[in-house]
C-alpha cells in the first residue's frame, strides 16, 4: 500500500488498524472553513475482522483531515491524486481518562519516502522541538524565542531549499510566523512579514491559524483610535455592513477588499459570542456581506456561520443534552422541564471562568428560588472535575461533567461552544431566552432582575 499518483478516486485511504479496533467504526473528517472550525463528516467504514478498512475524500487542495475511532484522533496531510496505505497502532489506554475526551494517536504510513508531506512536516517538528528545549531546560525569554524563530527560518531555507511541494514550504513559514506570534513580535512586522502582499491561503491550516490569531480582537484595536463613528454603534445600533467596512477604509495594515471582509468575518464570528454585541446585529450584517460579497470562500464561510446563529437564536428550543451529574450517574437537561435554567460552561483550567463561581453561587442565593443554576464542567480530565467538586463544597448547585463515553454528542456540542466558558439562559418554556447570555460578572443579575423581580401594583385614587 504505498502512496501513489493518479488515483480515480481523488484521495483514497486505506488501512489496517489493530486488532483491538474491528468493527467499530472510523470516521473521515474535514474542516469545512477555519474561521469557524466547522467540522464535518466525509466519510466512515465499519473496521474489517482483520483490521482493514477504505475511505475516500473528494479534494482539490492539499488539507489536514482527522480519522477518528471512538475517542482516538489521528491526523494526516492528505494532497489530491493519491492513495495513501496507513497503520494505525494500539491506543495507550493509560492516557484514557474515561471521559470521552479525544486523545492523539500517532499512524504509520506504508511506503511514504522522505519527500512525502507528512513526513517533511515530522522531520520539521523533530528541528523545531530540539530547538526550543535549552541545554538545561532553562525557561527562554523573548529574545530567545526571536532568535529561534529566526535560526529556524534559516535552517528552513536551507535544509528544504530544492524542495517543490507549495503546501510543505507554508506549513514552515506560517508555523514559524505563529511561534513569532506566540511571543508578541509585534502586529506589523507580523501582518507585514506574513500577509501583506501575500495571497490568502483560505485552505491552509496552518496559514489560518495564524491568521486567526493575527486579526483576532482586531477591530477594537482599530475602534480605540478611530475618529467618528464607535464600533459599538455601528454593530449594535446600526447593524450596518458597509459602515463596516468603511470602518476600515484607511486601514494600513488591512489594504485589500478580500482581506477587509475576512478580517471582518473573523471578528463578526468572536463577537457572536461576547455578551457585548447584539447577536441579531451581528446575523444581519453576516447576510448583507454575504448577499455582497463576490468572494465564493467569504460566501461559504458566512453560510457557516448563519447556519450556526440560525441554531442558536433566541426564541427557538434550547437543545437537550446529556452529562454526568456529581452522583456519578446520567443527568439530562429535560430535568428540569418547567423551570428557567442559567446554564453556564466552564473548566478548571480557564482562571476567568473560576471568576465567575463565587459570584454563581451568590446568585444561587438570591434567585435559585426562581431560576435552577446548572453548571457544565469541560475539562479533559474526570479527576480534575472531582477535585473541583471536594474543593469548593459549598457549590451547591447541579454542576456535571462534559464528557462520557455513552455519549456521541456532548453538552458542549449541542450549545456550540468553541472556548472553555460560555453562557444560556433558559426559559421555563424551554426555549433560549438569551443566547449567549450574560455572565454573572457581565450583569446577568439585570436580566434576572427584570424577568423576576415582583412589581407591586400602585394604587391611586382620582379618575382612571
Amino acid at each position: 500500500m504505498a502512496v501513489l499518483f493518479g488515483t480515480a478516486q481523488n484521495i483514497t485511504i486505506r488501512g489496517k488498524a489493530h486488532a483491538s479496533y474491528k468493527g467499530k467504526v472510523i470516521q473521515l473528517l474535514v474542516e469545512s472553513d477555519y474561521i469557524t472550525n466547522t467540522r464535518l463528516i466525509e466519510n466512515q467504514d465499519t473496521i474489517a475482522e482483520d483490521g482493514f478498512f477504505e475511505l475516500s475524500l473528494q479534494s482539490d487542495h492539499t488539507r489536514p483531515v482527522q480519522l477518528k475511532i471512538d475517542q482516538f484522533v489521528a491526523e494526516l496531510y492528505v494532497e489530491p491524486d493519491f492513495v495513501y496505505g496507513i497503520t494505525i497502532p494500539e491506543a495507550d489506554k493509560t492516557r484514557d481518562y474515561g471521559n470521552d475526551a479525544e486523545l492523539p494517536i500517532n499512524i504509520g504510513i506504508v511506503g511514504a519516502d522522505s519527500l512525502e508531506l507528512n513526513n517533511l512536516i515530522f522531520d520539521y517538528r523533530e528541528i523545531l522541538n530540539r530547538m526550543l528545549i535549552s541545554d538545561e531546560g532553562r525557561y527562554l525569554s523573548r529574545a530567545a524565542m526571536f532568535k529561534i524563530a529566526d535560526s529556524l527560518q534559516k535552517i528552513c531555507d536551507t535544509r528544504f531549499a530544492k524542495l517543490k511541494n507549495e503546501y510543505f514550504k507554508s506549513f514552515t513559514l506560517y508555523s514559524i510566523a505563529a511561534l513569532n506570534a506566540s511571543v508578541s513580535r509585534g502586529e506589523n512586522f507580523l501582518i507585514n512579514g506574513y500577509i501583506l502582499n501575500r495571497r490568502i491561503q483560505y485552505h491552509h491550516y496552518e496559514y489560518m491559524a495564524f491568521f486567526n490569531t493575527c486579526f483576532k480582537g482586531y477591530l477594537n484595536t482599530v475602534s480605540s483610535q478611530h475618529k467618528g463613528q464607535t464600533l459599538y454603534n455601528i454593530i449594535n445600533t446600526k447593524a450596518d455592513y458597509k459602515l463596516l467596512r468603511d470602518f476600515l477604509k484607511d486601514d494600513k495594515l488591512v489594504k485589500t477588499d478580500s482581506l477587509k471582509e475576512l478580517v471582518i468575518l473573523k471578528n463578526l464570528w468572536d463577537f457572536y459570542f461576547s455578551a457585548e454585541f447584539n447577536p441579531d446585529a451581528i446575523e444581519s450584517i453576516v447576510t448583507q456581506l454575504s448577499r455582497s460579497t463576490r468572494n465564493k470562500e467569504h460566501k461559504q464561510i458566512a453560510a457557516n456561520m448563519l447556519a450556526y446563529f440560525n441554531k442558536m437564536q433566541v426564541g427557538t428550543q434550547a437543545p437537550d443534552f446529556s452529562a454526568r451529574s456529581k452522583d456519578g450517574k446520567m443527568a439530562s437537561l429535560s430535568a428540569f422541564k418547567g423551570k428557567w435554567v442559567y446554564l453556564n460552561f466552564f473548566s478548571t483550567a480557564n482562571t476567568e471562568s473560576l471568576k465567575e463561581m463565587p459570584k454563581l453561587a451568590e446568585l444561587k442565593k438570591k434567585y435559585g428560588h426562581k431560576v435552577s443554576f446548572l453548571s457544565i464542567c469541560l475539562d479533559d480530565s474526570i479527576k480534575t472535575y472531582q477535585q473541583f467538586l471536594k474543593s469548593n463544597p459549598k457549590y451547591d448547585w447541579a454542576i456535571w461533567f462534559n464528557q462520557d463515553k455513552s455519549l456521541t454528542k456532548t453538552a458542549k456540542d449541542h450549545y456550540f461552544v468553541t472556548g472553555t466558558e460560555a453562557y444560556f439562559l433558559i426559559s421555563n418554556l424551554g426555549y433560549l431566552a438569551q443566547s449567549p447570555a450574560l455572565s454573572p460578572s457581565k450583569g446577568i443579575e439585570y436580566k434576572f432582575n427584570q424577568i423576576f423581580k415582583i412589581r407591586r401594583r400602585e394604587t391611586r385614587t382620582g379618575i382612571r
